[in-house]
């Protein structure tokens, strides 16, 4: 494990992933998941090359069907690490003959992690070193306590949202795919009160959201901020009865129920050109 450190957090980076897992306050309090294996093992994966699941596990590329998990391998993947310090670390998943026979690029990922104060900012760089374009999604997956550790009952957990957000929610339809979006919103205004029944189906998502931060937590007591800049889709998720909420900036989405097209057609991909690179990066920061 990597460790780093600041005045105010102290983080924790697995090369498996470039993983997040543990991310805690001054006085050593965790603000991540406990990672139940009744509920899920995941911490804070990278999603890429795609986000979400794939209409039969398959994406389409040149007439060619070619399969990938659900969100993707960087995920399940062992990164270099290219860069450390105390309070930030870079690590690096380049492509491999495993990875070429599922996604046949030549490419970088680049996850940076740095520590600033109250603030955690995790950047993810995608870079094109083929000589064709090469297709990609970027997601966050970030699984925060719930509740946070300062006293205050799971029932008063909010997300509070920095923009007014009318739009319908997509659903889930079986396989992971994303419905029609008629679920009503459950905001009262910008904000979320969090309830296991929310999630009696499968995640909350917003296909286009105008908010670029939110704010998780109980007034009165210390919040997380999270700030998502570059991303412009957005799914909330836990498991009914789980100690965490995951609040996911995503840059892709899962196929559209029936999706036949090819890759380039998929909501939210990137097509970057040889040479190219692309960043998007998602900041924690616990305010007081």
């Amino acid at each position: 494990m990597i460790e780093l450190a600041s005045e105010h957090l102290s983080a924790r980076i697995d090369p498996l992933g470039a993983e997040l897992v543990s991310l805690r306050d001054a006085d050593a309090r965790e603000l991540m998941t406990d990672a139940d294996p009744a509920y899920w093992t995941g911490h804070a994966p990278i999603l890429f090359p795609i986000v979400g699941a794939l209409n039969g596990g398959v994406y389409r590329l040149d007439g060619r069907e070619y399969p990938l998990p659900q969100h993707g391998f960087a995920r399940r993947s062992t990164f270099e690490v290219i860069e450390q310090s105390g309070d930030a670390a870079t690590l690096r998943l380049t492509d491999s003959e495993a990875s070429r026979a599922v996604y046949p690029f030549a490419f970088a990922l680049d996850v940076r992690h740095a520590l600033d104060g109250p603030t955690l900012t995790t950047t993810v760089t995608a870079h094109n070193r083929g000589g064709r374009d090469m297709p990609a999604g970027i997601g966050f997956h970030p699984a925060f306590a719930w509740p946070l550790p300062y006293g205050r009952d799971r029932a008063d957990h909010r997300i509070v949202f920095n923009a007014e957000e009318p739009a319908k929610l997509a659903r889930i339809v079986p396989g992971g795919l994303i419905g029609p979006a008629d679920r009503e919103s459950p905001l009262v205004g910008r904000t979320l009160a969090l309830d296991d029944d929310l999630f009696a189906v499968d995640a909350l998502v917003w296909q286009s959201i105008r908010s670029q931060s939110v704010r998780y937590g109980v007034e009165g007591a210390p919040q997380l901020r999270i700030d998502f800049p570059d991303t412009p889709m957005l799914g909330i998720w836990t498991k009914p009865g789980a100690a965490f909420v995951c609040v996911e900036p995503w840059h892709g989405i899962a196929d559209p129920e029936g999706f036949a097209g090819e890759i380039w057609e998929k909501p939210g991909i990137k097509r970057l050109a040889p040479g190219e690179t692309w960043s998007v990066a998602m900041q924690v920061t616990l305010t007081h």
